[in-house]
């Protein structure tokens, strides 16, 4: 069993993740590597203007994006919907979407995802 975890956002270092560009970054807050989970990752995330996360897909991860400031342009398949604070929304897998910071300050957003990996899930 995994040892439960405190932490502070202040001691985790920003990183841009492959596929993000433009000053796209993310705390790692919950995933193995920081405090051992095993299904949940989980982090915050600030765009600078402009930047952004390419359109991707996910084999088996489902995502939930929850914006707490700023605002930006999610593209969920074939569809575009600006996204403010208080705003969510639900990324299942094989659904390709990308998230642009269109505003004037930054994109701060939450992203929780499940399970860690995403790979293939044996049957």
């Amino acid at each position: 069993m995994t040892p439960h975890f405190t932490s502070n956002i202040a001691e985790i270092p920003w990183q841009e993740y492959p596929g993000h560009f433009g000053g796209a970054l993310s705390k790692a807050l919950v995933q193995p590597k920081t405090c051992g989970s095993r299904h949940i990752d989980f982090r915050i995330s600030c765009y600078q203007p402009m930047a952004y996360v390419a359109e991707h897909v996910h084999k088996v991860q489902e995502q939930v994006y929850h914006v707490l400031e700023g605002e930006g342009l999610l593209t969920l398949g074939d569809e575009r919907r600006v996204m403010r604070r208080h705003d969510y929304a639900f990324m299942p897998p094989g659904v390709r979407h990308s998230f642009t910071n269109t505003g004037l300050v930054p994109l701060v957003f939450l992203v929780i995802t499940t399970p860690v990996d995403d790979e293939e899930v044996p049957l």
